[in-house]
């Protein structure tokens, strides 16, 4: 890998971390075209980077962030689920889940569909405007939801965006706490991964992991902004159709 890719993934990473299409698979997808070997510096790199699409999050909402304690508290309890299954099954994640093309694939499609559903779901049950009105209950749910974006393909905030809706908040406010819950759950995961891992690092390749950071940290500003303007006027449909729209090019270009 070099600089050239860590501005491509970066970019794809900033992107794609908080639409729910999964930044994971898009970035495996286009490690295969760019013919990046998806060693172990290859997945600690593409979990790392991730680090400056969320401090892309805390720079948008500081100020909530800093008053807000009601907040906070829904998004430490909805957390705790992730937290502790991460810390419990990361080494078999990283070892055994990350780079699986054809769970990659499966997941894209089927999170596509779950997404149809849910957003279809939300024309009816979703009247939830605030988090505030979110109770702790239904916050650990999303939570769990959100776990299950340790498979590769799910989409973190494909996951939770969902659990959110399906717990009875708007679109928009379902993708704002997607985005808040991001912060201590990708923040303590590439954290950890970094303490693992930077032994091994040799000084080009954390230029090439700053490269990456801060080309993500760009690229996530413009899209969630994007994702918020878009979520006032439209539905997740697109989401979905281009979730199984991809999943299917994937499974044929690299499966097949």
């Amino acid at each position: 890998m070099d600089i050239k890719h860590a501005l491509i993934l970066g970019a794809v990473e900033g992107f794609t971390e908080f639409l729910p299409v999964s930044s994971t698979g898009h970035l495996i997808l286009v490690a295969h075209m760019l013919g990046i070997p998806h060693d172990q510096f290859t997945k600690s790199f593409e979990i790392s980077i991730q680090l400056g699409a969320i401090i892309a999050i805390v720079f948008l909402y500081f100020r909530r962030l800093l008053v807000d304690v009601e907040l906070w508290k829904k998004v430490a309890v909805a957390f705790l689920p992730t937290g502790i299954l991460g810390f419990t099954l990361y080494r078999f994640i990283k070892g055994y889940l990350i780079g699986n093309d054809l769970l990659v694939v499966t997941m894209l499609v089927l999170g596509g569909f779950f997404l149809l559903f849910a957003d279809r779901l939300c024309e009816r049950f979703c009247y939830v405007g605030d988090v505030k009105n979110l109770s702790y209950s239904k916050a650990i749910v999303v939570g769990f939801f959100q776990s299950l974006a340790m498979i590769p393909g799910v989409s973190r905030s494909g996951a939770t965006i969902i659990g959110g809706m399906l717990m009875g908040l708007n679109r928009k406010t379902a993708a704002e706490f997607s985005f808040l819950l991001a912060v201590p759950t990708m923040l303590i995961a590439t954290s950890y991964d970094l303490f693992r891992s930077h032994a091994e690092f040799q000084i080009d390749q954390w230029q090439i992991l700053a490269v990456g950071f801060i080309t993500a940290f760009i690229f996530a500003l413009l899209s969630v902004k994007a994702m918020l303007a878009f979520l006032s006027k439209h539905s997740f449909l697109p989401f979905g159709i281009y979730r199984i729209i991809v999943g299917l090019l994937y499974a044929y270009f690299f499966l097949l």
